[in-house]
């Protein structure tokens, strides 16, 4: 048991910090994707934090069978580099029982990936839709940064401030252009301030009041160009409509469990697919972790990996193949998972040969006399 312990703890510990580190690494790819959104003007900085923390389950779900395979390569490379396996081998520890201790350990971390991947991650994935749906229901004036030009093209928005009560723009300046006879008329705005008023859900439209401004329309050095000097000015804005949230990704366990949709069912296998992955790599990852002193424990590292990503490939595209109905749902995934079982079994048959023959040679050799 003590054993099981130590072992245990030196792979959950490889596995958090490869887990921590690739996470990091794809939350910085996602931020400086999402801040360029956010610096366009297309959402808030409060909502690219609110998006990344619903989608670090997504990221975790797919990350911890990886983490979890180079774990046990790392860790158990490094016992066979400094001789520890030799002194467990030689305390009567067969390669079986370790095979044991190995597969207990990827018990704890299938326990983790199924809460991870059939409760948990459908859940936040869902939260994250509904938050982005609550995000486009806001105009494009609430992602304004006071002090910067925003827009593309003809569509340019600016304001100084924000009044720190009441929300109102100052000193708005706005550019835009209106359709008038198939061709594109420039208008450009400037306004004292401008407040957003919101209507009642069952009201009606919502309302841009712009005070004390001028309004510029038409094409300059045109006779039909138009100069308005106003007190108030509302312009009508366009209210997005809610939307259903239909993605297999967001929906339950249980749901996809009694759905006959063909991109349900390529989801609910993904997910179990996730989990079962990880009791076959962690086989292929004991058989392939032998190593000896000489080799080096990043001499197997290569072909083990390569490996991994062939039957992490396999999985995403048995997916989409699923989803567009290019392989029966009866068959799935599970055709993938049976040839990398067998692979998994091939390898630890061979590495338990070599213990075995290994084992076998000893006795003769330290037997053995010397001739005279």
């Amino acid at each position: 048991m003590r054993l099981f312990r130590y072992l245990a703890k030196e792979v959950l510990v490889s596995t958090f910090g490869v887990t921590l580190i690739l996470l990091l690494v794809i939350l910085s790819s996602r931020f400086v994707s999402y801040l360029g959104l956010a610096t366009e003007g297309k959402m808030t900085f409060g909502f690219l934090f609110t998006i990344l923390g619903y989608h670090i389950p997504y990221f975790v779900q797919i990350i911890l069978p990886i983490a979890f395979f180079l774990s046990l390569l790392l860790t158990f490379g490094r016992l066979y580099i400094e001789n520890e396996m030799s002194v467990l081998f030689s305390s009567a520890i067969s390669k079986f029982k370790l095979a044991g201790y190995t597969l207990g350990i990827a018990a704890l971390v299938v326990a983790m990936s199924t809460v991870l991947n059939l409760w948990l991650t459908p859940t936040s994935e869902y939260h994250a839709e509904k938050a982005a749906d609550e995000q486009g229901q806001l105009s494009t004036f609430s992602f304004l940064i006071p002090g910067r030009f925003q827009g593309s093209g003809q569509r340019i928005t600016y304001i100084d401030s924000f009044t720190p009560k009441e929300g109102w723009m100052n000193d708005i300046f706005l550019s835009d252009f209106v359709r008038e006879n198939g061709q594109a008329v420039p208008i450009q705005m400037f306004a004292s301030y401008a407040e957003e008023i919101k209507m009642d859900s069952k009201g009606g439209q919502n309302y841009l009041v712009f005070k004390n401004g001028v309004r510029y329309e038409g094409i300059p050095g045109t006779g039909a160009y138009r100069v308005t000097s106003f007190d108030t000015y509302a312009m009508r804005m366009k209210s997005a409509s809610k939307k259903s949230i239909t993605d297999p990704t967001t929906r339950s366990t249980l749901y996809l469990l009694s759905s006959t949709e063909l991109q349900d069912q390529a989801e609910l296998q993904w997910r179990i697919s996730l989990v079962i992955m990880i009791p076959i790599l962690s086989i292929i990852g004991l058989s392939l972790s032998q190593v000896n002193p000489r080799q080096g424990r990043f001499f197997k590292m290569l072909p083990a990996i390569l490996l991994m990503i062939l039957y992490m490939a396999l999985l995403i595209w048995g997916k989409t193949a699923i989803g567009k109905g290019k392989i029966p749902d009866y068959l799935g995934l599970w055709w993938i998972h049976g040839i990398f079982f067998s692979i998994a079994s091939g390898l630890f048959r061979q590495y338990n040969q070599i213990f075995s023959l290994k084992s076998a040679r000893l006795p003769a050799s330290h037997n053995s006399e010397p001739k005279q």
